[in-house]
Order: C-alpha cells, then structure tokens, then sequence
C-alpha cells in the first residue's frame, strides 16, 4: 500500500488579517425600513392619541389613528365616517393636544 505523504497548509496570520480588513461591514436597513414610522403609528394607536392630519391640500382631518399598512393611515372620527388616508396625500400630523 502506498502512502501519500500530505502536508497541512494553513494560511498565514496576515492572510487572515487581510481577509478580516477586506470584510465589508453591515449595511445600514434603508430609511423606509428603520421601524422608527412603525413605533410611532403603535404608540399613538395603543394610546388612542387625537391626531390631526393635514392633507397636501391644506384640508385637516381630526381623529384617531385605528391601524396602518405601507401604504394608508385607517382614521376613526366621532360623529362622522372613518376614513383611509393614503400616506403620500398626508403633507404632516400632529397630536391634537399640541395645538394649545
């Protein structure tokens, strides 16, 4: 039987330093995945904070906000209808009681 002498190879200690260097770090998520949007959405539903919505045209929409998805804001208004709301008509919203 003939027997194959094999010799280990190991990289060198500055190989694998190079290779640690040369390593690109972790992407940051995109803005639109920061969860920041999100967080705030739950709070001022599990709040049930009034807010007040004002529309690119200058309209402004009282209510609370009852659920969200990528795309639209569900809005519950006293003594009128709940609305849907898509994101990109709403121009900025704040809670009702910063209005004092």
């Amino acid at each position: 039987m003939d027997t194959v002498n094999r010799k280990l190879v190991r990289p060198s200690l500055l190989e694998a330093k190079d290779q640690r260097r040369n390593h690109q770090p972790k992407k940051a998520p995109p803005p639109e995945q920061t969860n920041a949007e999100n967080f705030y959405y739950v709070k001022q539903i599990q709040a049930r904070t009034p807010m007040v919505l004002v529309l690119q045209d200058g309209e402004e929409i009282h209510g609370t906000i009852e659920w969200y998805d990528k795309a639209c804001l569900k809005i519950r208004r006293e003594n009128a209808p709940n609305l849907l709301i898509y994101k990109p008509a709403i121009k900025y919203m704040y809670k009702a009681n910063q209005l004092d």
